[in-house]
C-alpha cells in the first residue's frame, strides 16, 4: 500500500460526532410538534440505524414517511449547534490527510444534515455519503476505494466486511468492545484519540509487507 492508495471511511453518529444532545433535542421538539410521546432518553441509546427504525416505535407505519420528512426539516435549526465533535475526531481526519490519504464519511444520516454537522464543526472529509446503513455502506466504501472503515456500531462492522475493508471499531456508541469484536471487528479502539497511533502502525506494517 502506498500513501496515495490510503482511503479511510468514517461513520458519523457516535463516531465523529456526539449526536446525542442534538438528537435528544430534535425528538423532544418532534414530540411537542406532533403531540406524540417519544422517549428521547431511550432513543439516544440506540443511535446508528436509519431514522425510520426509531420512529416506528412511536408512530404508525403509514405516518413514518411524513414524520421522517418533518424531523429532517426541523433538524438543522435544533440539532446542529447542539452537537459536538467526538474526542479525537478532527485529529483522526487530519492523521489520514497527513499520511497522504483520503477520507470519506459514510452514514445512515440524511446526507444534507450530515454535511451540515461536518461544516459546523469544521471537519472536512473528501466525500460524504448519507442514507446508507450496515451492509449498504459497502456500496460507498467500494466506490471510493476505502480500505479501512471506522465506526461505532455492529452495523458498521458488517458494512466494512461486506466491502472487504478493514473494520476499525470505536467503543463510543451503543455497542461495547465485546459486541464489536463478536461482530467481527478487526481492530477495537476505545475512541478516536487512539486512531492516529494505530494508523501510523498500520501504515508501517503495510510498508513492510
Amino acid at each position: 500500500m502506498t500513501d496515495h492508495d490510503l482511503t479511510v471511511g468514517f461513520d458519523l453518529d457516535m463516531t465523529l460526532i456526539d449526536s446525542r444532545p442534538g438528537i435528544h433535542a430534535a425528538y423532544t421538539a418532534l414530540a411537542e410538534r406532533t403531540g406524540t410521546y417519544i422517549d428521547a432518553d431511550l432513543a439516544i441509546t440506540r443511535l446508528g440505524p436509519p431514522l425510520a427504525e426509531e420512529l416506528v416505535h412511536w408512530f404508525p407505519a403509514e405516518r413514518i414517511a411524513e414524520i421522517s420528512d418533518l424531523y429532517r426539516a426541523m433538524y438543522p435549526e435544533i440539532a446542529i449547534a447542539a452537537t459536538p465533535a467526538m474526542p479525537g475526531a478532527r485529529e483522526a481526519i487530519a492523521a489520514v490527510r497527513e499520511a497522504g490519504g483520503k477520507t470519506v464519511v459514510v452514514t445512515a444520516k440524511y446526507e444534507p444534515n450530515a454535511k451540515l454537522h461536518l461544516s459546523h464543526l469544521g471537519i472536512v472529509p473528501d466525500a460524504v455519503v448519507g442514507d446508507l446503513w450496515a451492509e449498504q455502506k459497502a456500496e460507498a466504501l467500494r466506490e471510493h476505494g476505502a480500505g479501512v472503515y471506522v465506526g461505532d456500531h455492529v452495523g458498521d462492522v458488517r458494512g466494512a466486511r461486506r466491502a472487504g475493508a478493514l473494520s476499525v471499531a470505536v467503543a463510543t456508541g451503543p455497542c461495547d468492545a465485546d459486541a464489536l469484536r463478536a461482530a467481527g471487528a478487526d481492530v477495537v479502539l476505545a475512541d478516536l484519540t487512539e486512531l492516529p497511533a494505530w494508523l501510523a502502525a498500520y501504515r508501517e506494517d503495510a510498508s513492510r509487507a
